[in-house]
């Protein structure tokens, strides 16, 4: 790897406006949905299909990531990543039905599956393990701001302006990243070159795909009976061979002896439970504000952001907390906290006091994002530097998959709530069970979190109470 005078933080920096990008661009369309609903003339509940798209595109290709960015480098990758996530940004804005949209949204999703798990590689590789929780704090900080942005921005397009502009604003910053990495990122390969393991791809593309196209199907109820478990089948199929053949190779696409690190794998699982909820709040939010209460989607957005704000309050402490506190208790405790928090969002109504809504969103994102910077920091505690391009894969593909669940579950839910009660549209009741249900999955990570070592990610977070252990299970 070439040395270079960059500042670690400028580099940061770099890599999380890539972040913000996408996270902009999920966020805004979150709240554009119904408006483009009536634009494509189909059900609105059928829109999270242009969300579960892009996700669903993710999770296939994120594990290649890594394995493009040993064989190619990190900038030639991070940089090709970029232009394509712009380019699916115009195709996204010309789209004229919501299967060319879906289309484009694919092909956004295959620049963001090397884009954040690149960028998280760069940041990685940059930065020292003492340094990890205030560089993640840094990192964040850009990503964050665009979920606060994006509600309101969106309202603000489709309400005054046409819903075509919210992939066009990913125009301008898409140049512009890709002109700072090409000047400031360097190009790290890894020395050792392995083979690439084309078949784990196609076995692992096809087992995710299948597996959460037939979930997503199935939750909309919009495919036969039949073509949901063919989906399920064939998805089932292709894991069970990839299980095998990631056995008989020295470094599958993902690599589940990953799981031995203790560490890694609590925050794996954890994380995925907890972020099944979190990827159901950008649909079940804004639905539930326009079509429960009423709102516009600029006043939804003007709503549905504020727990971004909270997010972003979270970062100039995470630090501190963690140093006194350590990750147990956080992700316990903290984790606790945040799952009745969103679980009280089930209870909004239209008669509520708007103070007290924010007050509830904002401190759910405080401690979420928390509870989050604590997962995403203490999965690599124990990773051998050079695993760490496998790890984030590995990590990031599972992360994805549980966002594209969220939001299935979420829609599965409503659905049958809407059907038991009989309702011809989704009411403020069909969307408190949905809530409610998403929340009782997401409350099982702070339970199976208590198993994790009392000292657990010491060297990371500073707290020095206990000491560590074991983190490695042979």
């Amino acid at each position: 790897m070439t040395e270079r005078t960059v500042r670690p933080q400028t580099i940061l920096l770099i890599v999380a406006s890539a972040m913000f990008m996408e996270q902009l661009d999920g966020t805004v369309l979150a709240t554009a949905l119904p408006t483009m609903a009536r634009s494509f003339s189909v059900d609105p509940l059928h829109m999270n299909v242009a969300l579960t798209s892009y996700l669903l595109t993710l999770a296939m290709f994120i594990p290649a990531s890594g394995r493009l960015a040993d064989r190619f480098g990190s900038r030639s990758v991070f940089r090709a990543a970029i232009g394509l996530f712009t380019v699916g940004s115009v195709l996204c804005a010309q789209a004229p039905t919501l299967w060319t949209l879906v289309a484009a949204r694919m092909l956004q999703g295959a620049g963001g599956a090397m884009m954040s798990p690149v960028g998280r590689l760069v940041m990685l590789r940059v930065v020292s393990k003492a340094e990890l929780v205030r560089s993640m704090a840094w990192l964040m900080v850009p990503a964050t701001i665009g979920p606060i942005v994006g509600p309101p921005l969106g309202g603000f397009i489709v309400t005054y302006l046409s819903w075509h502009w919210i992939f066009y604003i990913n125009v301008p910053i898409g140049v512009v990243g890709i002109i700072l990495v090409t000047i400031f990122i360097d190009e790290m390969k890894e020395p050792a070159r392995t083979k690439f393991d084309l078949l784990g791809l196609v076995l692992s593309g096809t087992a995710l795909a299948c597996l959460m196209f037939g979930i997503e199907v199935g939750s909309r109820g919009a495919g036969s009976t039949w073509i949901v478990a063919a989906l399920l089948g064939v998805g089932s199929v292709s894991g069970v061979l990839y299980w095998f053949h990631s056995r008989r190779i020295p470094r599958p696409m993902l690599d589940f002896r990953l799981l031995r690190v203790t560490t890694f794998r609590m925050s794996l699982l954890c994380g995925s439970l907890s972020r099944v909820a979190v990827g159901a709040m950008p649909f079940l939010m804004p639905m539930m504000f326009q079509l429960g209460f009423g709102l516009s989607a600029v006043q939804s957005g003007l709503i549905t952001f504020v727990s971004s704000v909270g997010s972003l309050g979270m970062r100039a402490c995470a630090p501190a907390i963690l140093q006194r506190l350590g990750f147990r208790p956080v992700l316990t405790w903290i984790g606790a906290l945040a799952t009745a928090l969103l679980a009280l969002s089930a209870a909004f109504r239209p008669d509520w006091p708007l103070p007290l809504i924010y007050g509830v969103l904002i401190a759910n994102g405080f401690f979420q994002s928390l509870q989050f910077m604590a997962y995403n920091t203490i999965a690599y505690a124990d990773v051998p530097r050079e695993d760490m391009s496998a790890a984030t894969s590995f990590y990031t593909t599972f992360q994805q998959m549980s966002l594209t669940m969220g939001i299935a579950i979420s829609a599965a839910a409503l659905a049958a709530s809407i059907g038991v009660t009989h309702h011809v549209h989704a009411m403020l009741p069909d969307f408190s069970a949905a809530f409610l249900f998403v929340s009782a999955i997401s409350f099982m990570a702070p339970l199976l979190a208590t198993r994790l070592d009392k000292g657990a990610g010491a060297e990371l977070s500073g707290h020095r109470d206990r000491p560590g252990s074991v983190k490695v299970v042979r």
